[in-house]
């Protein structure tokens, strides 16, 4: 329980950060915030894994400098790619 409840305060902070710097602060809402953070930081965790060739144990604790900026990058990326897909659909809407 005290692992979900580290991954969500690291999560908000992560994705607040990662919203500031991508200049979506003003669209996003804290439970956006904590979407971004948490899935960014399991994508970020997986690319690690994939690109190192481990098991698991290459992503560091929710509490560590290198986890929360690896949450952070990952939310980036996550509010990136979302803004591609909402950029897309909504350029082909309107007149």
């Amino acid at each position: 329980m005290g692992t979900i409840i580290a991954w969500i305060i690291i999560g908000g902070l992560a994705g607040w950060i990662g919203s500031k710097i991508m200049k979506r602060d003003a669209q996003m809402g804290i439970i956006a915030n904590i979407a971004a953070g948490i899935v960014g930081a399991f994508v970020v965790g997986w690319l690690v894994s994939f690109f190192t060739n481990s098991e698991g144990g290459a992503m560091p604790q929710a509490f560590s400098i290198p986890g929360i900026l690896a949450a952070i990058v990952g939310a980036c990326l996550v509010i990136w790619l979302v803004s591609l897909v909402s950029g897309r659909s909504n350029r082909g809407t309107r007149v």
